[in-house]
């Protein structure tokens, strides 16, 4: 709908929004949002209309991310894989109407919440997750991981360079503020963070060697001040950050 400031307002979740996407189906711009409330729901950007209402997880959805294989002009389907709370990964056909998978196979590769989800050039899937890993699911393999990045704590998101052969992932790290979020522009790494900033980072070998040097370089006096102490123990943080991604 129509807000009084201009702004289009698509209506349909009863819980968070958690992730967007957005792809082209049947001549029409899409807008693929998956919820809180486990439900992802496919609109019209143009009019608003709710087109349709996908089902499956049991608990919110936490990833979205549409196919690039189906994105072909010869592919009948439009696939949308998604993450979510329950550590499963699906995939939704979305140019085939609402559905309900809730009871069907799942991706299963992972022992809690999948975070982020991310297509490399090979059409083989990245994924970040909860569990301290990143992984690497093969296509041609039935999306068997075939390279798993552990982490210190939580992964929150994942991409790949290509031009450098790297992959970049955020994660929750007990020494420095917890990175949420990355998005890959050319060579320039763009992330967010818990601490209210947006930075972009330059993936360009020369670029990187200078970072490294200065950090290197850094010393105690240019340290920053290292934060109070929380006053919860560490598993009672993680059991409330837990508890918070469910909700």
């Amino acid at each position: 709908m129509e807000t009084p400031s201009g702004y289009k307002k698509y209506d349909g979740h009863t819980d968070f929004v958690r992730a967007v996407v957005t792809t082209r189906l049947q001549g029409k711009d899409v807008l693929v949002s998956g919820g809180a409330d486990a439900q992802i729901l496919v609109f019209d950007i143009a009019s608003g209309e709710r087109l349709s209402v996908m089902k499956g997880h049991a608990k919110g959805i936490q990833g979205l991310v549409v196919d690039p294989v189906s994105l072909d002009s010869d592919s009948q389907e439009l696939v949308v894989f998604s993450s979510g709370s329950d550590r499963e990964i699906r995939r939704f056909d979305i140019a085939s109407g609402s559905k309900d998978l809730t009871g069907t196979d799942a991706i299963l590769v992972h022992d809690t919440n999948v975070y982020k989800l991310f297509f490399d050039r090979d059409a083989d899937l990245w994924t970040a997750s909860a569990d301290k890993s990143a992984k690497c699911l093969v296509r041609e393999e039935g999306w068997k991981p075939n390279l798993t990045l552990t982490h210190p704590d939580f992964v929150r998101d994942v991409v790949v360079y290509e031009q450098g052969g790297w992959v970049v992932t955020a994660c929750r790290d007990e020494e420095v503020r917890e990175v949420t979020g990355l998005v890959l522009l050319g060579s320039t790494l763009v992330s967010v963070s818990i601490d209210a900033t947006i930075r972009r980072w330059s993936l360009r070998p020369e670029d990187l060697q200078v970072a490294v040097e200065r950090a290197k370089n850094t010393s105690i006096d240019e340290e920053p001040e290292p934060n109070p102490g929380s006053m919860l123990t560490e598993e009672e943080e993680r059991e409330l950050a837990e508890l918070l991604e469910d909700d």
